[in-house]
């Protein structure tokens, strides 16, 4: 008989299981002792002093509740084929395996009892036996799904399942039975890998939850990351794409890198899109209800494939600023902008935190990269040398090469504005910085502020080139040709709606500048000679002075085209508006002087003996200039 404290505790335990729903009317006292003993000392004290050395019989029962458990367990343990190759076996063992979690949690409490312990331990090492078992099974289930994934046999829009074939698989095979090669491009990226057949899946589930039940878990996500992570890594390989240090990387040539660049951003598209969905959507089926689990083993299967596609792209952003890199690091930048929404979605749990900030720190990384390219490309404009003259006053290379690079910088436009919205704007070699305002700029993006910068830089290189030429006529010719190729260049490029219509007009005045600065320092002394000196004293002064001039004007005219016809202007029409402002010029003033010499008395009607050329020679002269060869001669003789 209880005493009264007893009585009362017993009396309180069976108004909560009465109140929780349970039926006491016909359980004793040791039954609602035992209901209550895992949640309160003082009623598993109760028990224990009632159960294990007053009776004897609690070892027993363990005993034979354990031993056919033992028997079953032990046979499969030690059969020598899979257990899941039978569906009637696999459900055995995870019946038996319930049983002894259940029985070994049911007695723990009673571990203390000397008797109770010792079956305790054989039924600790029992289960864990039955753990290393269903390790076993498990690991042989994900085998199945470790081949790998060919991209290049994909249609756009279908399932890919690496394992198993399909109607489509049957339909590359001709009537000879040999394989008609499928490699086609995928763009539409709406497709998921089913690495495993559904009853697969539902069988490794089974095992996860009896393993993590049994304290297993993290045995389980190691077998589950290996096998999948040797999946990824055999996928990468079918991309062509090879695991390289940076070091490495930094020490290809760049025409490799660009071979890399292009098998990367093919990678990390079907990565982003494809590979990592499908393992999250597996991941989230083996490991269904243990969300803790699943993150953590779908971080553990993508982390390494995750870090071997940003660490390519971190040695691109830390490797060489040297200016033909540009194009293809802005490949990389915009392959990882636009697969930013990816990886925050793919990556959104806790465990993959540091991958999505590592993203995150690369994109901007690369940006500082294209940056710095630019501010290279400033560099080899300010120390590109005046080595020697351009002959004929002709086209610069660095001309060509600045203003075409720009204009296919330009393609990129949307790219290149986000790259530089947040920046610091450039600044000169001596901090000389103005705003966009300040250079006539219409836009004042960073974007339209660093280009209007590298065209300051260029028009002052090749102002200082164009002092080499000792000729004024042809140095105003060097920059005619290379601002009017500036010019042009931007008005049918995007550069003309970054820079805008008052800086092409203000740089479209300087070439008509130039144009005026040829014509006053080379052809005005011609000119000079055909002015008629109107205050000769006398008819035969003035006849000497008309014979004087015409040889002289003959020297002249012949030496500038001589000189002239070696020069070059590269734009056609350029050429005609240069030729048709000569003539326009010359030609008048010399039909005016030959009317003056026909018209004096001591030439008279004699006086086209003394004429060299005629308006017809001195136009085909003038239509020979500027072709860079030297000239054709003319004239009569």
């Amino acid at each position: 008989m209880a005493d009264n404290g007893e009585e009362k505790l017993i009396a309180v335990a069976r108004h909560i299981a009465k109140t929780l729903g349970g039926h006491t009317d016909n359980m004793t006292d040791d039954d609602i002792l035992k209901i209550f003993s895992n949640f309160d000392g003082r009623l598993r004290e109760k028990l224990t002093d009632n159960l294990p050395g007053e009776d004897p019989t609690a070892s027993a029962k363990f005993e034979h509740i354990l031993k056919p458990l033992h028997r079953q367990i032990s046979s499969y343990v030690a059969a020598d084929h899979p257990i899941w190759a039978d569906s009637s076996d696999a459900a055995s063992f995870l019946g038996a395996v319930d049983e002894l979690t259940a029985l070994t949690r049911e007695w723990s409490p009673m571990g203390h009892d000397k008797s109770v312990s010792s079956f305790l331990d054989r039924a600790d090492d029992l289960l864990q036996q039955a753990m290393y078992r269903l390790e076993d099974e498990f690991k042989t289930l994900m085998e199945l799904g470790t081949e790998s994934f060919d991209v290049t046999r994909l249609r756009d829009g279908e399932s890919a399942n690496p394992n198993y074939a399909s109607d489509t698989d049957e339909e590359e095979f001709d009537g000879e039975g040999s394989e008609i090669p499928v490699a086609h491009p995928v763009s539409d990226y709406d497709i998921v890998i089913d690495a495993l057949p559904g009853g697969t899946i539902d069988d490794l589930h089974e095992i996860v939850k009896r393993m993590v039940a049994a304290g297993y878990g993290k045995e389980c996500s190691h077998v589950y990351s290996t096998c999948r992570r040797e999946f990824l890594e055999e996928s990468f390989s079918r991309l062509q794409l090879q695991k390289f240090s940076i070091d490495e990387i930094h020490k290809m040539q760049w025409s490799e890198i660009e071979d890399e660049i292009d098998k990367w951003i093919k990678a990390i598209n079907v990565a982003l899109r494809i590979l990592f969905p499908s393992e999250r959507r597996l991941c989230d089926r083996v490991f269904f209800g243990l969300s803790s689990a699943a993150d953590l083993s779908y971080m553990e299967v993508c982390r390494g494939s995750a870090i071997q596609l940003l660490n390519f792209a971190d040695a691109v952003a830390i490797g060489s600023r040297a200016p033909e890199r540009l194009f293809k690091v802005l490949d990389v930048y915009e392959t990882i902008r636009d697969l930013m929404p990816e990886f925050e979605l793919i990556f959104s749990d806790q465990y993959c935190a540091l991958l999505r900030n590592e993203a995150v720190t690369i994109w901007k990384r690369l940006g500082e990269a294209i940056r710095g390219i630019f501010m290279e490309l400033e560099n080899l404009i300010r120390r590109d040398p005046a080595k020697a003259a351009v002959p004929g006053g002709g086209l610069h290379p660095i001309t060509r090469y600045v203003m075409n690079y720009l204009r296919a910088a330009c393609r990129s436009r949307i790219t290149l504005e986000q790259v530089f919205e947040d920046s610091l704007a450039p600044l000169g070699a001596s901090g000389d910085y103005m705003k966009g305002d300040e250079r006539g700029l219409s836009a004042s993006s960073s974007l339209a502020v660093q280009m209007a910068w590298i065209m300051e830089l260029l028009e002052s290189n090749l102002e200082a080139k164009s002092k080499i030429y000792r000729d004024s006529a042809l140095c105003s010719v060097f920059m005619m040709n290379n601002g009017r190729y500036i010019v042009q260049k931007v008005k049918d490029s995007e550069l003309g709606s970054l820079l805008g219509d008052d800086w092409i007009r203000k740089h479209s005045t300087k070439v008509r500048q130039c144009h005026g600065n040829y014509q006053r320092s080379s052809w005005n002394k011609v000119l000079g000679v055909l002015k008629i000196d109107n205050s000769a004293s006398s008819p035969n002064g003035a006849s000497k002075s008309l014979k004087e001039k015409l040889k002289l004007f003959n020297t002249y005219f012949e030496e500038t085209c001589r000189v002239q016809s070696s020069w070059v202007i590269f734009d056609d029409q350029l050429r005609d508006e240069l030729r048709e402002s000569v003539a326009g010029n010359l030609l008048p003033a010399y039909r005016s002087f030959l009317g003056r010499l026909r018209s004096s008395l001591e030439f008279g009607k004699h006086a086209d003996r003394h004429i060299k050329y005629s308006d017809e020679d001195i136009e085909a002269r003038i239509n020979d200039l500027f072709n860079g060869n030297g000239g054709s001669g003319g004239g009569r003789k």
